[in-house]
């Protein structure tokens, strides 16, 4: 049984730190929002009155924040995380942020005595109720080794991305396929509604020919092809236009700082701050559809 530190219990967290209890794990955790950390206390778990609270009462430490500057603003300086927990703690952030914090803040984590994985993850809220999220993990091979049976209660699909920094990489990189492919197959759809073809129909020819793809297979944007799609429930989120945009964003940082050329990452960009700029940033990403419809 291990010693967890929880940071961290928003849609995602909290159903990932119950799945460490449920595995016998010893949980402490703490969020800025009281309502989940109680939540986290009735499932079984300790409810730490702070972030370094949580920290110190664990060997390993999760994390899971909105963005680069939370997690600069809470492991780094005199009370950051880095600072208050034991020697050697072990943290883990599952948090979605730019290349250079999660390399910058380990970087800090190793002269503080402290080891550090970057771990975002891939699956939505319905993966992290499941434990069937996919995690892509950057960091020392030996702390992988000894993150990964934690990581294999949350998740169904563990891949070490390389060193520091690299999971992060590899979820930008993935998240920016998904929003171009979303946009493509949306596209397909608006058009097959024009010409008159029935959804089932072009469902039914793409999933098993050329056009095939998890947008289309798994989260098809219109209802019915695919039952547990959010499109046949009205596009509530299991991941929001605004998260999706935010990869997108941190896509297109990355390739400006590396010179790298992503046209496509650069439209769907664009497109999803559109979307999200009229007011649809908590509608599911595949609601994309509608705006490519002209009703958003």
């Amino acid at each position: 049984m291990a010693r967890i530190g929880f940071v961290g219990l928003g849609n995602m967290g909290l159903p990932m730190a119950r799945n460490l209890l449920k595995a016998g794990h010893e949980v402490t955790g703490f969020d800025l929002n009281a309502a989940q950390a109680r939540a986290l206390g009735d499932a079984g778990g300790q409810v730490a009155t702070s972030a370094q609270e949580a920290a110190q009462a664990g060997d390993i430490v999760v994390t899971m924040l909105p963005s680069g500057r939370e997690v600069s603003a809470l492991y780094l300086g005199d009370d950051g995380l880095l600072a208050v927990a034991g020697p050697g703690t072990l943290f883990i952030d599952s948090s979605t942020i730019d290349v250079e914090t999660a390399r910058k803040v380990a970087t800090a984590a190793q002269d503080a005595g402290q080891r550090m994985l970057d771990a975002p993850v891939s699956g939505g809220v319905g993966g992290a109720e499941a434990g069937t999220l996919t995690f892509m993990v950057g960091g020392a091979d030996g702390d992988f080794t000894e993150a990964r049976p934690l990581l294999e209660v949350m998740g169904k699909t563990i891949v070490h991305a390389g060193g520091p920094g690299n999971g992060q990489a590899a979820k930008i990189c993935n998240n920016m396929i998904l929003g171009i492919s979303m946009i493509g197959v949306s596209e397909a759809f608006v058009l097959a509604e024009k010409l008159g073809l029935d959804h089932q129909k072009l469902f039914d020819i793409s999933s098993t020919a050329s056009g095939q793809c998890w947008s289309l297979t798994t989260y098809c944007p219109v209802p019915g092809p695919v039952p547990t799609s959010p499109a046949n429930r009205d596009y509530q989120a299991g991941f929001t236009a605004a998260m999706m945009l935010k990869d997108l964003k941190l896509a297109q940082d990355a390739a400006t700082h590396t010179d790298a050329a992503t046209p496509l990452g650069a439209l769907a960009a664009q497109t999803y701050g559109l979307f999200v700029g009229g007011g649809q940033g908590g509608v599911d990403f595949s609601g994309i559809i509608r705006f490519l419809r002209g009703h958003a």
